[in-house]
């Protein structure tokens, strides 16, 4: 089977390459530390070499954080309402017909402004694959969590929430720093903090965190899960308080590795919401190869 296209999500801290027969068989994939924030003195034209050096003078689809002002070029972003067609149609052509860079989403609505790229092609791709109901609730955890709500099989709205980052910053110095090198895990620790994070006050709740464990009422080793579950379980309260409610009732698709879907999961069904994995993945290769079928 001949490759045909070198589909890559390429984001902050991470790069993954799929090699993808004209039919969307995977035919060879690699994952690196080469996202944008760690190429050091190396250029995005040098990179790209390097992978067709690898893998063949193929197209190259690019979607993520590769198209920021970080990036290699910013290629915009569609206002939400967003669907495959018209984020295929407002492709960024680094060589045309060569290497393209797919835009991000944005909304603004309410006074509030929200954005993002790269999680766009899974959420849609998700849809498209029928992974996911076309009118449905997502979460993508991560650095950035994103909440997504799809009608009709377009992205209608969307909140970020920084989850990921704060609990890596409180890791990095600080009261809290003690205790949060250790492994989270989706047990009784973690569930207490979700359900703890319940009626807000975070901030106080971090605190007492910390007061816990110097008062000796909190093994160090459950530290790093409770703390997460505050911080997820104050994220995952919020939007099924808010602008989420809905999800109660139906349900939250959760595109996720299954480690990290896994508290996701965890936190959803402690407040009472049912939640599913999503292969992120799949959900990925689906929508980058629609939008690539659109641009033929």
């Amino acid at each position: 089977m001949q490759a045909t296209l070198l589909a890559v999500d390429w984001g902050s801290t991470n790069r993954r390459v799929f090699v993808l027969a004209a039919d969307g068989t995977i035919l060879d994939t690699a994952q690196d530390d080469r996202g944008i924030l760690n190429m050091g003195s190396s250029s995005f034209p040098a990179e790209a070499a390097a992978m067709r050096a690898r893998w063949g003078d193929l197209p190259m689809l690019c979607a993520g954080m590769v198209g920021s002002n970080r990036g290699w070029v910013d290629a915009g972003y569609v206002p939400a309402p967003a669907s495959l067609a018209a984020i295929a149609h407002a492709v960024h052509w680094v060589e045309r017909g060569r290497t393209a860079i797919v835009p991000g989403v944005s909304r603004v609505s309410d006074g509030r402004a929200d954005i993002m790229r790269g999680e766009e092609v899974q959420l849609l791709g998700a849809a498209a694959a029928g992974l996911v109901n076309p009118d449905s609730w997502l979460c993508q955890p991560g650095t950035h969590a994103k909440w997504a709500r799809l009608a009709g099989g377009e992205l209608v709205d969307f909140t970020t929430a920084m989850t990921g980052e704060i609990f890596a910053q409180l890791g990095k110095g600080g009261l809290l720093a003690d205790g949060l090198d250790g492994a989270v895990e989706p047990g009784a620790s973690f569930r207490n903090g979700v359900a703890a994070a319940r009626g807000g006050d975070l901030l106080a709740k971090l605190f007492g965190a910390r007061a816990s464990l110097v008062l000796g009422k909190r093994d160090r080793a459950d530290q790093a899960s409770y703390v997460s579950g505050l911080l997820i379980g104050s994220d995952c309260s919020a939007r099924l308080d808010g602008d989420f409610a809905g999800a109660r009732a139906d349900g939250v698709d959760v595109l996720a590795s299954p480690a990290l879907g896994a508290l996701y999961l965890a936190a959803l069904n402690e407040l009472g919401c049912k939640a599913r994995l999503v292969d992120s993945h799949a959900a990925f290769l689906a929508g980058i190869t629609q939008i690539w079928s659109l641009l033929a």
